[in-house]
Formats: C-alpha cells, sequence, structure tokens
C-alpha cells in the first residue's frame, strides 16, 4: 500500500510539471547585480531613518523633572549588507552602526529651571530585516511581508546650556527613555519603507499593458520568484495579445528558456513564444495585410507588372494598358520566428494579388500569387526596450494558378526581391524600430548588452543602471509621472 501511494504522489507531482506553463520570459537578477543595489538601498533607508518622527517625552525621577522634545536625526553611520535569502527573497542587516539626534530639553531640579539642546548617539545599532518576495494575485512581484529585529546597544548624551556639566550625571534618565523609543521606531519606519513605498516602485513594472494601438502584452508572473544564495530567478508570461480578442492567444509549445550564467548583473531569457505570440497578435489583429497601388507602387514594380502580364491586360481590354496596377498582399497565416545558435529568423508566407485599376470600373484581377519570405532577425536592447531589426534574407514567389506562370516569374525574382528590400522592409523596420518594454521598473535601464543565440531561445546578459535614485522614483510613481524613456 506504501508503494501504491508513493507512485500515485510521483504521477500526480510529474502530471503537474508537465501541465505548467512554462514562460516566455524568463529574468535573473544575480548577486552582482544585488551589489549594485546595496548603495542605493541604503541611502534609501538613510532617508527613511532620517524622517522618524519621535513623540515629545516628559519623565520624573524624584526631585528630577524633564521634558524632550523636537527630536531630530541628524547624522547616520551605517554599515549596512544586502544579500539574497535563499526561498524567501532579500535580506538588508545593519550591524554596529550609529544615529546621532539633536533634541530640545526642558530640565527642572528643585528651584533651578534649565533649557537647551542635547546631542545624544545611538550606538551599537543592529537592524535584521528579511523580505518575503511573492507573485500577487495579479501576476506582480510584491513584498508581501517583512521581518524586521532592531536593536541599539546604548546611548549617550552630551548636555549644552548654563548647566549642562551638572546634568551629565542625570543623563542615564534621557538616554533610556530616548534609547527604547528610537528603538521602537526603527522597524515601523522600514515596514512603511518596504511593504508601502518599495511596493509602489514595483508596480511600475508593466504585468499587463498596450504595446500599440494593435496588440498588448502580458508580463505576469507565472510563479513565486526562486531565490538561491546567488541569484532571483522570475519566469513571466511573455505573451503578446490582440486588443480587439485578449482571449484569443498563441499555446507556448516553445522550448523552455535556459538560464546558467552568473557573469553578469542581470540576464533576460526570451524563447522563441515570445516573438510567435507577437506575430500571432499582429496576424490576429489585421496588421499584415496591405494595399499597394496608385502613389504607394515604385514605378519600377509597376513597370515590371506591366510588361510581365501585358498578355493578359490586352485580353481583358486593350483601353486597360494604361491604367494603374495595384498588389494586394495579405499573410496567410501567423508567421513563425526560429532562434537557433546562428541567429534568429522569421517565416512569412503571404497572398498577392495583382489587380488593374480601370477607372469607374471593378478592378480586374490579373494573377494571384503566393510569397514566401525569410527574414534574419536582428535582436538588440536599448535601455529597457527590446528592439528587431529585419533583413529580407531569402525570396520566392511563385503562381497558384499555373507552372508556366511560376516560370515566367523568375524574372521578377531578383528585381522583386531588391525593390521589397529598399521599400517595403524599411518602412517595417521604421514601424518596430521602438520596441517593446521589458518587465523592468522605473528608473532601471540595461547597460552594456550582449545578446547570445541559443536553440530555441536568445539570452541578453547585461548590467544595470539606476537614472535616478528610489526615492525620486518612488515621488514620481505618487505623483503620477511616468518614466519618459520607456
Amino acid at each position: 500500500m506504501g508503494v501504491l501511494n508513493v507512485s500515485v504522489i510521483f504521477l500526480l507531482s510529474l502530471i503537474t510539471m508537465t501541465l505548467a506553463e512554462p514562460p516566455g520570459c524568463r529574468i535573473r537578477i544575480t548577486d552582482r547585480g544585488l551589489e549594485m543595489l546595496k548603495a542605493e538601498t541604503k541611502r534609501f533607508v538613510e532617508e527613511e531613518l532620517s524622517n522618524i518622527s519621535m513623540p515629545e517625552m516628559q519623565g520624573k525621577e524624584g526631585r528630577f523633572q524633564y521634558t524632550i522634545k523636537n527630536v531630530k536625526i541628524t547624522e547616520l553611520n551605517l554599515t549596512s549588507d544586502l544579500r539574497f535569502q535563499p526561498d524567501v527573497g532579500l535580506l538588508f542587516e545593519v550591524q554596529n552602526s550609529s544615529i546621532t539626534l539633536n533634541f530640545q530639553r526642558r530640565i527642572l531640579y528643585w528651584l533651578f529651571y534649565d533649557e537647551g539642546s542635547i546631542n545624544a548617539s545611538a550606538e551599537g545599532v543592529n537592524i535584521f530585516t528579511v523580505l518575503h518576495l511573492i507573485k500577487d494575485q495579479d501576476g506582480r512581484l510584491k513584498i508581501a511581508n517583512i521581518t524586521c529585529d532592531a536593536f541599539i546597544t546604548k546611548m549617550r548624551a552630551r548636555f549644552s546650556g548654563t548647566l549642562g556639566r551638572v546634568y551629565d550625571f542625570i543623563g542615564t534618565f534621557l538616554t533610556t527613555g530616548m534609547r527604547f523609543v528610537l528603538n521602537k521606531q526603527i522597524c515601523p519606519a522600514l515596514n512603511h519603507a518596504a511593504l508601502v513605498l518599495v511596493n509602489q516602485l514595483l508596480e511600475t513594472i508593466p504585468v499587463r499593458t498596450e504595446v500599440d494601438s494593435y496588440v498588448g502584452i502580458d508580463y505576469s508572473l507565472l510563479n513565486d520568484p526562486v531565490v538561491t544564495e546567488t541569484s532571483l530567478d522570475m519566469d513571466f508570461r511573455g505573451m503578446f495579445y490582440d486588443l480587439k480578442n485578449e482571449n484569443e492567444t498563441l499555446v507556448n509549445n516553445a522550448v523552455n528558456p535556459v538560464l546558467r550564467e552568473y557573469d553578469r548583473m542581470v540576464y533576460l531569457s526570451l524563447s522563441e513564444y515570445f516573438f510567435d505570440s507577437g506575430l500571432f497578435s499582429y496576424f490576429k489583429g489585421g496588421l499584415f495585410q496591405t494595399q499597394i497601388a496608385n502613389e504607394r507602387m515604385p514605378k519600377d514594380l509597376e513597370m515590371l507588372l506591366r510588361t510581365t502580364y501585358m498578355g493578359k491586360i490586352m485580353m481583358l481590354d486593350p483601353a486597360f494598358m494604361d491604367h494603374p496596377l495595384s498588389l494586394e498582399l495579405e499573410v496567410k497565416s501567423p508567421p513563425r520566428s526560429t532562434i537557433k545558435t546562428s541567429g534568429a529568423s522569421v517565416a512569412v508566407s503571404c497572398n498577392v494579388k495583382v489587380f488593374v485599376l480601370p477607372p469607374g470600373k471593378p478592378a480586374a484581377q490579373l494573377s494571384s500569387l503566393t510569397m514566401e519570405g525569410t527574414f534574419n532577425a536582428e535582436v538588440a536592447m536599448k535601455g529597457k526596450r527590446l528592439t528587431i531589426h529585419l533583413d529580407l534574407k531569402k525570396f520566392t514567389i511563385f503562381s497558384d494558378q499555373s507552372v508556366f506562370e511560376s516560370l515566367a516569374l523568375i524574372p521578377l525574382q531578383s528585381p522583386l526581391k531588391t525593390m521589397l528590400q529598399l521599400s517595403a522592409v524599411p518602412l517595417i523596420n521604421n514601424y518596430i524600430k521602438r520596441g517593446v518594454q521589458i518587465p523592468l521598473p522605473d528608473g532601471m535601464d540595461f547597460i552594456e548588452e550582449v545578446v547570445e543565440y541559443h536553440n530555441g531561445y536568445i539570452i541578453v546578459g547585461a548590467n544595470l543602471h539606476f537614472r535616478t535614485g528610489l526615492r525620486e522614483i518612488i515621488e514620481k510613481k505618487l505623483s503620477g509621472e511616468t518614466d519618459n524613456s520607456i
């Protein structure tokens, strides 16, 4: 019976793994990337702790009465570290650091009354903070909760004013209370920084957003991030969709993108599915059909077509010889991408209909052709946008109606390919040159990118660059400003 139970559990696990949706996009942040984030995180934490608000304190010890108010943190000397916490998220730790404060005092001792400022120093400041990272219900990366423990070893006070030296001996009464209150304020400040402010930063990562007027892209996380001692891996759906029919999407049967490198700060891996879903969505959105006629028809191309179909035009009506010609192009099925170690390419099969356009009369069809082309696709990164540049590599055109017509079209192959390369391909590249944003938060870009081609997927290795600080990014988010660089 025990063997049967084990077998059932194993079978269920295997089925679950088989049914799991593979990612179209995978991102890895390495410990080198985390190293770059350390200084920015430290600065952000120092800014948050500097804004700690402490209440007015009053106390009495025998005949000694005191009031403390206007507490301000004037300096922080933090020795901090940021590292991955396996299976959890991130660990931010401060050890043996100091915080300098200044506050106003009012002291009554017997009949003596004194007031002035106090400079205090909190020493032996230790903070241990763990950020728990998850995928929320919308598929967004989020800090679910924070584990925080803060402890201040001791606090010293230096008095000023007429009775400064006299009150040095009772400084313990003041610093004990101050240490207690400050100790209790650190973790709430960091909780707010992580659960509110940093989560607002993470909200700038696109999850489901429009790319243009035709398609959108879905970057929702498929599962919780995988955290090890050296990296944080995130699997995104990486799927385009037609804005007019968001439920009609391409099934992901592509190779699962693999990441094995750790040398760069960040790695982005995109499978063939990422590109195929975009081609599929544009196809469904009706983008892959057009008419070339009148001013859009190159004169050289029209002359070639008129020469090729002179006989048919004469058979229809000799008066049609001087009338304009047109081409109607419609892609028959979604184009497909192929990624190999030698590079990436896109294969397209297109129906081409040739018409003569007599004024005041219906267009007369001269021929129905099939045009097949293969484009070399060069993938590049600029900032946080992925771009593709196409170059027509192979081109064939043949008749759907007769072998003889196909033979007659052979002289058209080379000049037609040249004309497409010089006229149509630049139009396509101009349309797609803006690219698509990858799932990075505002203010952060890829730099020093290197693109590698593998069988079934590409890998972009890069370093990270902050164009602005974390606080500035969050303040822009709160004010409703957008990152113009994207």
